[in-house]
């Protein structure tokens, strides 16, 4: 067995700590980008905000709380990836293109969807 080590790639230089810190910034340029640039993004980071706090005063059980604040996570997460895929494919090209044109109808069908679920569990733990 040989115990060389493989060159590390540019992005791998930092380590543990320095390397968690860089990828949290990273990720709040992210969050930050998508509520300047993304007008859907603001608005359902408002809603989920306004749907959290009413959450609080909703008089259900620990695992029912959770139940409503999940999908709001999961909207926004959805949300997100759904911008990713509309920004790389206008990177691409702003030209119509069938393809392109899927892509972008998917990931808005995904947020739809996600929405849709959220509806349902609040109705379903409200209904209860």
């Amino acid at each position: 067995m040989s115990s060389v080590t493989p060159p590390k790639k540019p992005y791998q230089q930092c380590q543990s700590i320095p390397r968690v810190l860089k990828a949290f910034c990273y990720s709040a340029a992210g969050l930050r980008s998508a509520y300047v640039c993304e007008a859907a993004f603001r608005e359902e980071v408002w809603v989920s905000l306004i749907l959290l706090v009413v959450s609080f005063f909703l008089r259900v059980s620990f695992r029912d709380h959770l139940l409503l604040i999940a999908p709001l996570f999961f909207v926004l997460l959805v949300e997100l990836l759904n911008s990713a895929i509309e920004a790389a494919v206008d990177h691409v090209s702003l030209d119509f293109h069938p393809v392109a044109k899927r892509a972008k109808d998917m990931g808005s069908a995904a947020v739809l969807l996600s929405i849709v679920m959220a509806v349902l569990v609040w109705v379903g733990v409200l209904w209860e």
